[in-house]
């Protein structure tokens, strides 16, 4: 007489880099409130302060996504925030001249940012260096012609209704929010849905392998500087809307912002892993901590040092958990 043999199916036991590839970020997002709302019980906390970091994260938000498809593909954007400070700008001088609100924000965000971002990819492609080298020379490039449109200063006195547009909520919740999170949406579509969201994917992953699997590298390294520079576009548009003004010097240090809120949201600065809403997890860290250390009184620069200190630790942990 046979006897019956029991089976015991091996459940996986507790993989921590897949758990922290999918709650790393909101882990980190839960600690920073905690310490800030210990600090300052009064004020954090409140429904003004809140809604406030949401409003002052949805531009870092916006370039953070930018950045994001720069970083997939192992490369880098660093004229993000002088291409918010271009955008911004014409779209400030196009109102002035008398265009319609909208027109002029579509203008300058969409089109100014993909062209700038477009010039950035041209680049890349046709000389074959860095995008670190290339970027960071378009980033002074960008910015110069900034100050020279402007003569170096403020432009203000534009519609009322386009300031108002943005300072306006729907629900409860700010049009800048609803604004980036719209972006946000359009983008995990195009990652997580289309063809092209896989080949960019594919081309971070590994270029050589991508290459001879039949996929237009540099089709697709001039796509991603342009969604690149759209994003900083449109964060220029709402940057100026939120101002009232168009400022010659915005966004001066954004890049490190941008890249903050990318690695932070667990996007692999060697290319080819990371989530949009990861990055939006992670622009709202960026805009948590800045808040908070406003909060208590911490001066700016300070600020910066634990922008540094963030990126180094964020790529070293991803280094750690990757081995």
């Amino acid at each position: 007489m046979g006897s019956a043999t029991s089976v015991k199916q091996r459940s996986p036991g507790f993989n921590f880099a897949r758990f922290w590839e999918q709650y790393g970020t909101f882990f980190i997002l839960a600690i920073i409130v905690t310490i800030f709302a210990s600090l300052s019980p009064a004020y954090f906390l409140t429904s003004n302060n809140l809604t406030q970091i949401l409003v002052q994260s949805a531009v870092t938000v916006l370039i953070g996504m930018g950045e994001f498809f720069a970083i997939l593909v192992a490369g880098i954007d660093l004229s993000v925030g002088a291409i918010l400070a271009l955008s911004g700008m014409v779209t400030a001088k196009l109102m002035l001249a008398g265009w319609d609100p909208l027109l002029a924000a579509l203008v300058g965000g969409v089109l100014v940012g993909g062209a700038l971002g477009a010039i950035n990819g041209c680049l890349v492609n046709w000389t074959g260096l860095h995008p670190f080298i290339i970027t960071l020379g378009t980033n002074a490039i960008f910015r110069g012609v900034t100050l020279v449109i402007s003569d170096a200063s403020s432009v203000y006195g534009f519609s009322f209704g386009f300031v108002n547009f943005f300072a306006a909520s729907v629900l409860g919740i700010p049009v800048p929010v609803i604004f980036a999170l719209l972006v946000a949406g359009l983008l995990w579509f195009l990652t997580t849905w289309t063809r092209l969201g896989r080949n960019i994917y594919a081309l971070g992953g590994n270029k050589s392998s991508a290459f001879y699997s039949g996929i237009d590298v540099k089709f697709h390294m001039l796509v991603v500087f342009v969604i690149s520079g759209i994003c900083a576009g449109l964060a220029g548009v709402v940057s100026t809307a939120r101002l009232g003004a168009a400022e010659p010097l915005a966004g001066m240090g954004f890049e490190t912002y941008a890249i903050a809120s990318a690695i932070i949201g667990g996007t692999s600065f060697f290319g080819g892993k990371g989530r949009i809403f990861s990055v939006v997890i992670g622009g709202l860290i960026i805009g948590t901590i800045n808040n908070g250390l406003n909060i208590l009184q911490v001066q700016t620069y300070y600020q910066l040092v634990v922008m540094g200190g963030l990126i180094i630790a964020a790529v070293a942990l991803d280094r750690l958990i990757s081995k």
